[in-house]
Order: C-alpha cells, then structure tokens, then sequence
C-alpha cells in the first residue's frame, strides 16, 4: 500500500504534524507518515462516532490489528504493519497509545495528577518515542523523546481545552490560573530535560515545534487556555518551523 493516503490523511486531519513531515528529510517521511496517520486515526475514533460503544470498537480494531501480524489491505494499517517490522517498532507502546484513548470516549475527568500524566506519556510520549526510534534514534533516548512528547502533548491538550469543554468533557484537575501556569512550566522543564539528547532524537523532534512558544504563553497568561486563545500567529508559526528545522534547536 503507497504512502499517499497516510500523506492524505494527516494533510487533512493534522496539519502541523503534516508540516513537520515535510521539514524533515526525505527518508524520514516514510518512516513518519504511517505513524502520524495511526495516531491520526485513534485519537479522532472517540469523536467520530455516534456512540461510546462504537468508538470502543473502533479503538479495539485497532488493537486487534496490531495483535495480528498479517498485514493488511487497509490504507493505514497496511504501511503501518510494514514500518513495525522493518523499524522493529514496539508494538506493546502502539497498543497503549490506542487504549489511553478511551479516555476521550467517556467524560469522566481524570483520577489524578498520576492518570493525566500517564495519559500524556502513553499517548505523546509514546508516538514521539516510536517516530524516534523509527528514525533511528538509539534505546538510551527513549527517556528524552518521551519528556520531549509530553510536552509537545501537553501544549496540544492546552489548546484543546475549550473545545474538550464543549463536547462535555472535564480535562482539567484545576482549572485555576496558578495551576495552569504551574502545568504549563512542567511541560516547560521536559522541554529542558529533552534538550540534551536533540541529536539522538533526529528529525522525530520536529513534530514538537510549536510547543516552547505555547507553553511559555500558557505560563505567562494562563487566561488564554480557557479562553481559547493559546495560539501563535500565522506569521510566527511559519518563522518557528523554518528556524527549528534550520537548526534543529526547539
């Protein structure tokens, strides 16, 4: 199965991962593609469907083809199949990040502050450290890639408080200015733990280009995460991704 629909799909469904895509080498974005359009395809199957049972099935499909090792004739599962083997991808990281998604099925909040957290690791943690890993990256930079996704991870869950509230959903422990700004510099110090290890990381990073500038904004003037206005200009985003690929500093 070609690459294309994967392209297609994240194109379409995620733009800013689809713009780090093409910043990165071009042997990269095979290795990118198929996973990006998973994710894609996980995290848009709570939202997707009329009932919570049908999402659930949704999710568990998934599940069940990353179980199975025939390959599959299906626009994503197929190339994604292909990459697992030749990448030797972790398929038990896959697997979670697909069943931390039954979060979003329901509208319980989280637990606590441990179930957030391990929400964010096993979801962007996890895909950062896959399209690492799947990009060469060597074991030892698991710890940075994952703190390198959560951060990333965090400042997309940021931005989409406001839309989670609206579709019934409570995603926030506090939603008091203290501690957003306080979640915000968290994220800020991954960032910094990850920083160290950017090389090992490789063209993976890219995908996280946005989330310093995000998280500094959150924790400046953490009235914008609920207000719907945590966000970078269209002329900032264009000028962040040019110098984060240039440099390869984030």
């Amino acid at each position: 199965m070609s690459l294309d629909a994967c392209a297609r799909l994240v194109e379409q469904g995620d733009p800013d991962r689809f713009a780090a895509v093409m910043a990165a080498p071009l042997a990269a974005r095979a290795r990118l593609l198929p996973l990006y359009a998973y994710n894609l395809e996980i995290a848009r199957a709570p939202w997707v469907a009329s009932e919570p049972m049908i999402a659930e099935m949704r999710l568990q499909w998934w599940r069940d083809v990353l179980e199975d090792p025939t390959r599959r004739a299906h626009e994503v599962a197929g190339p994604l199949h292909d990459l697992i083997r030749e990448a030797a991808l972790p398929v038990d990281v896959l697997d979670r990040m697909a069943a931390a998604r039954r979060w979003d099925v329901w509208r319980e909040p989280f637990e606590d502050r441990a179930a957030f957290d391990a929400y964010l690791d096993d979801t962007a943690g996890g895909l950062m450290w896959l399209a690492a890993r799947a990009t060469g990256a060597p074991p030892e930079a698991e710890p940075a890639a994952r703190a390198l996704g959560q951060a990333s991870g965090l400042a997309n869950f940021l931005r989409a408080v406001p839309d989670l509230v609206a579709r019934g959903r409570q995603p926030l422990l506090d939603d008091s200015p203290v501690a957003l700004a306080a979640l915000a510099r968290e994220g800020l110090a991954r960032l910094e733990q990850a920083r160290p290890s950017r090389r090992q990381i490789g063209p993976a990073a890219l995908a996280a280009w946005q989330a310093a500038p995000l998280l500094r904004q959150a924790a400046a003037e953490p009235a914008r995460i609920t207000q719907g206005q945590l966000a970078l200009s269209e002329f900032a985003r264009r000028g962040r991704l040019l110098w984060v690929a240039t440099t390869g500093r984030w």
